[in-house]
């Protein structure tokens, strides 16, 4: 329960973000860089008085609709809540925050911390193993009529709400639009790479006893032992390989430093790990 209420609690920062940077940033531009906020942002141009939250609120519901009829019901209650949630978050600041004109005067400038707020705030949501739905949906159903890669049918439905932004705000504005599907990509992935990311950790030292005791004990992390032959010295040498966090790993470097300041350690990142001690394969 506890973790669950943890996840809802990051995903609704997440939307948050994702709202703010949304709404605050690229609706005063009309920067409508794909997904469903994007084609609300068109759809709004010719009918002001209905507002984007709104919008993006219909809009999400018939797509849910949709796909439960095409797809079927793959859908998650964290995806549901997501897209849903955002639509809500962004109608608040409507009615209740609303803005009054674009932050800086700088397109461009709009453009990228828009991009940047939103990319954060998606990739906490897809960390919690959820999509704000939109054009997830319109992709999916993409692929199973026309056999089109998800990925590439994401592209295809964003570049086709970029290109409706061009037509209807001038090709300069679709531009900077689809400059900004591009970079959105780029930043949720960083997000996403860089919340998960640990360090593998390979150490020869002549203190190897004391250091695996020091990560299984105080770490409380495992360790695989593996036996090397050195090519210049032909001596034996037990090597030491173990998979830890950014912190922890500050912690071992700092205690191999007390211990054995002639160690070979060698380390590289790891965007993802599985498994006991760390996210379970069966939270996918």
């Amino acid at each position: 329960m506890k973790k669950k209420v943890k996840e809802y609690m990051l995903i609704t920062i997440g939307i948050i973000l994702v709202g703010a940077g949304v709404y605050y940033f690229l609706v005063p531009n009309n920067l409508a860089a794909g997904g469903v906020s994007g084609l609300a942002i068109v759809i709004n141009k010719f009918i002001p008085s209905i507002p984007v939250g709104l919008l993006m609120l219909f809009m999400n519901i018939i797509l849910f609709i949709i796909a439960f009829i095409v797809i079927g019901s793959n859908f998650g209650a964290k995806t549901i809540y997501s897209s849903l949630g955002l639509s809500g978050v962004i109608w608040f600041f409507e009615r209740f925050y609303p803005v009054k004109s674009p932050v800086t005067d700088d397109m461009l400038l709009n453009l990228i911390f828009g991009i940047l707020i939103g990319g954060i705030g998606m990739g906490i949501v897809f960390n919690q193993n959820a999509s704000t739905g939109g054009t997830d949906i319109i992709a999916k159903i993409i692929n199973k009529f026309f056999h089109i890669d998800i990925g590439k049918s994401l592209l295809l439905s964003d570049f086709l709400i970029t290109l409706a932004a061009g037509f209807t705000f001038g090709f300069k504005v679709g531009m900077y639009a689809l400059l900004g599907v591009i970079i959105n990509g780029f930043v949720i992935d960083e997000v996403i790479q860089g919340v998960t990311i640990c360090k593998q950790v390979t150490i020869i030292s002549e203190k190897g006893e004391e250091i695996k005791d020091y990560i299984m004990h105080e770490l409380k992390r495992g360790v695989t032992l593996y036996e090397a032959k050195g090519a210049y010295t032909m001596e034996k040498k037990e090597v030491l390989m173990t998979i830890i966090s950014r912190r922890e790993f500050i912690r071992l470097r700092e205690y191999i430093k007390d211990v054995d300041n002639r160690a070979f350690i060698s380390v590289n990142n790891v965007h993802e790990v599985l498994g006991e001690g760390f996210k379970g394969i069966d939270e996918f």
